[in-house]
């Protein structure tokens, strides 16, 4: 019975979100542009570390194991925990990866397009980039992938970061990491928010939402592969008890819609795609209402069902990456 009454939810959802939905099926082969060419030009990817001591937003937490942090609810999930029952200090070394577009000139002002879990994208996004700067089918843009601080889910360090549903990353990011790399490589990034982007993958792409959500005067195009758009925020926050879960469920229903696009992907066979709605943990599920929510307020969003994937499938994401870019910038400079 659980598993009819969560398919029939899924397909209710996919007609509900209407033409922005694409579905797609195997094989997913990788897109042209994910393969590098000796005839057009490179841009460079370079790399440097920042530790949590420098951090004025992140001090730096890890998980404890202890019974509290063992506790799961009847499908395996984590249950959230007072910060200090989940977590106790600990330092962090973060690598921020740097893609700068061939001839781009220092100082002037680039568009901008930030990647959490960077280590996991730092390659493929350079490719695609490439190929499509040099096709002049996105703009000269810089990439900026960031670690995160290490760990994952509630009680880590990544969790904090990507799992809060807040402005507070988006402000270090602002505040830390960009200065920094003003800093080092003489880049600058382009104040107009339709001239900024961020991506991730499953929590990293909740963190990309919650970024525009938040700060929509610094960024307004989202690209997320596997949202995270469960409750997985822990400790509880009372303005959004089920965490990321919360933005389908409340917080984009009730709010005047705001100026962000956003391309969105899940798996059919996405994590706890069998589990129940009341789990809060169905990625499949929370994704399709994250559809149907901003469908119902008119949000320019594609949604990409990947038929038989898993989590964050890395063949998805080289079959669909360029087409993904090309959508979101598709009229930038308007």
């Amino acid at each position: 019975m659980r598993l009819s009454i969560t398919f029939a939810f899924l397909l209710s959802a996919v007609g509900a979100a209407g033409a922005d939905t694409l579905h797609i099926a195997a094989p997913y082969r990788d897109a042209a542009e994910m393969v590098p060419r000796a005839d057009m030009p490179h841009g460079t990817l370079q790399s440097f570390i920042m530790n949590s001591a420098e951090s004025r937003s992140y001090s730096g937490i890890r998980q404890l194991d202890n019974e509290t942090t063992r506790r799961r609810d009847a499908q395996g999930n984590r249950l959230a925990a007072i910060a200090d029952q989940q977590s106790e200090p600990a330092p962090y070394r973060r690598e921020v990866f740097v893609y700068i577009p061939a001839g781009y000139r220092p100082g002037t002002k680039a568009p901008l397009l930030v990647v959490q879990d960077g280590r996991d994208y730092a390659a493929r996004v350079a490719a695609a980039l490439d190929s499509l700067i040099a096709a002049h089918r996105v703009p000269a843009m810089v990439a900026v992938l960031i670690q995160s601080g290490g760990g994952d889910a509630q009680g880590s360090e990544r969790g904090l970061e990507y799992d809060t549903v807040s402005g507070r990353y988006a402000e270090f990011v602002e505040q830390e990491v960009l200065p920094q790399v003003t800093r080092l490589y003489g880049v600058r990034f382009t104040s107009d928010p339709e001239g900024r982007a961020t991506m991730g993958g499953s929590s990293g792409a909740a963190a990309a939402f919650s970024m525009a959500w938040f700060h929509p005067e610094w960024y307004r195009k989202v690209l997320s592969y596997s949202g995270t758009f469960v409750n997985q925020a822990s400790p509880v926050d009372p303005q959004t008890p089920h965490g990321a879960w919360d933005y389908a469920n409340h917080l984009i229903p009730e709010a005047a819609r705001k100026p962000i696009r956003i391309w969105m992907e899940v798996g059919t066979h996405d994590l706890h795609w069998q589990d129940p709605e009341d789990s809060f943990h169905n990625w499949p599920l929370a994704n399709n209402r994250m559809a149907v929510a901003l469908a119902s307020k008119h949000y320019d969003h594609r949604y990409v069902v990947a038929e038989g994937a898993g989590h964050v499938d890395a063949d998805v994401v080289m079959h669909t990456l360029p087409e993904a870019l090309e959508w979101l910038w598709r009229d930038y400079p308007r």
